[in-house]
């Protein structure tokens, strides 16, 4: 798959990195650090605005977007139920910036958008949830009802296009208005979207050079707020996205429907993740919350009579062991899954088989953990970050303090962690003696 990917694998160009792995191997990273002190701190830069779309990079830059607006928007973290919206009034603006990497200087700071909020958020979201995605050449961001935009490598507006209110909420309650988050992904020089919303949601690819709708499949599901993921399959690539009444595979080329899968938990959020010939699924809220491998070769409609049972295109499943908000993280065989309670869980990838489960201390999980291949990173919404090592028995190696809310996914470039909190952007690493810093 990384192949495939091309020089995106040596990059992190999308959310959670090379082909949504969440892995890079290769330069270890440091497992403690200490924002107070600074050690281990290679750099921390005010961002401003309200976002939790994660950072990217292409080469020396780091990319991020942001939505900036009047006063000072709520934010409320933590694990509660409370299911109303915000108002989100006045105008909101819309941001790309670029940060150099090794220093964390801006290196351009531009306005894509600017508008009054076509739609409400959760209060534990932001109006820019959706991480931008690049190959280098273009850069895409999709600003939820404010519509898909694509800028150069220098923040300059190439196209945009209006693909309507994206009104995600809780499919009980429809004007429970929670904030679109799904991201898009661009392969093969084209931009994929999933866009699961109360009303005439579809999947969808366009050109990334021109915007031209390549084709556009509805689907009929709940609102979901999952990334759609690529897996190479023997019948051809596929796009596969996480849903409740359909979750599935669809052709790369075509958009035709290769497989489905009804049922679930009834809220979405994490990303497929792909390996081992397999693609892995879970979604929480409701009855169930599962934890499957569906095989790459399935066909048609694979849902069991019973959610505990397995098929043809079921390898195995677990129906109370899955996530509601983090993506788990596939690292030699072991399947690492992280609720948002704090249970990590890790599972053999092959045979479903539970290796073992252990409880974090914490309130809230929302960003997806990351690894270096030795060491899982996992983030928790009040700014602990947990460094597991990665072996079949748990063991904690640090617990380390960011100083902030933390609720985007980080990146990991060179042996270099990038952290955004609720007004930073961070870089946490070994210190080179002979560079120069951009300080608080």
């Amino acid at each position: 798959m990384l192949a495939a990917a091309g020089d995106a694998a040596d990059h992190w160009p999308q959310f959670r990195g090379p082909a949504a792995s969440g892995l890079v191997e290769g330069a270890p990273t440091v497992t403690r650090w200490n924002v107070e002190t600074g050690e281990n701190i290679l750099w921390k830069v005010p961002v401003a605005g309200l976002a939790h779309s994660a950072p990217i990079i292409w080469e020396d830059r780091i990319y991020l977007t942001t939505v900036v607006a009047p006063g000072d928007p709520e934010l409320k973290i933590g694990l509660y139920g409370d299911i109303s919206s915000t108002e989100d009034k006045g105008v909101h603006h819309w941001r790309l910036i670029a940060l150099d990497r090794a220093t964390g200087q801006v290196v351009f700071d531009k306005e894509g958008h600017q508008a009054v909020p076509r739609s409400q958020r959760h209060r534990k979201a932001t109006q820019c949830n959706s991480t931008p995605a690049t190959n280098g050449e273009y850069i895409v961001a999709y600003f939820g009802s404010e519509g898909l935009f694509c800028f150069d490598m220098e923040g300059e507006l190439v196209w945009k296009k209006d693909l309507g209110a994206m009104d995600a909420g809780y499919f009980k309650v429809p004007t429970s208005q929670w904030g679109f988050a799904s991201s898009p992904i661009i392969h093969e020089g084209k931009v994929i979207v999933q866009c699961d919303v109360q009303k005439d949601a579809f999947l969808a690819v366009y050109d990334l050079k021109t915007g031209e709708e390549l084709w556009k499949t509805a689907r009929h599901d709940v609102p979901t707020w999952s990334t759609p993921a690529i897996a190479p399959s023997p019948g051809g690539t596929q796009i596969v996205v996480n849903g409740w009444r359909h979750t599935g595979g669809y052709d790369f080329k075509t958009g035709e429907e290769i497989w489905k899968l009804n049922g679930g938990g009834d809220i979405p959020v994490p990303t497929p993740i792909v390996g081992e010939g397999l693609v892995y699924l879970t979604s929480a809220h409701g009855i169930y919350r599962p934890m499957r491998a569906v095989r790459l070769s399935a066909k048609g409609d694979i849902t069991p009579p019973d959610i505990k049972e397995t098929n043809d295109g079921i390898a195995w499943v677990h129906h109370r062991r899955g996530n509601y908000m983090q993506t788990p993280i596939l690292i030699d065989g072991r399947l690492f899954a992280c609720s948002d309670r704090g249970v990590l869980t890790c599972f053999n990838a092959k045979d479903g088989s539970i290796v073992f489960s252990e409880r974090l201390q914490g309130n809230g999980f929302t960003a997806s953990p990351v690894s270096d291949g030795k060491h899982l990173y996992i983030v928790g919404e009040f700014g602990e970050i947990w460094v597991v090592k990665v072996a079949d028995e748990y063991e904690r190696v640090a617990l380390n303090e960011m100083g902030e809310s933390c609720l985007a996914t980080p990146a990991i470039r060179e042996g270099v962690l990038y952290f955004r909190t609720r007004g930073s952007m961070m870089a946490i690493g070994k210190a080179d003696p002979g560079a120069q810093g951009a300080g608080d």
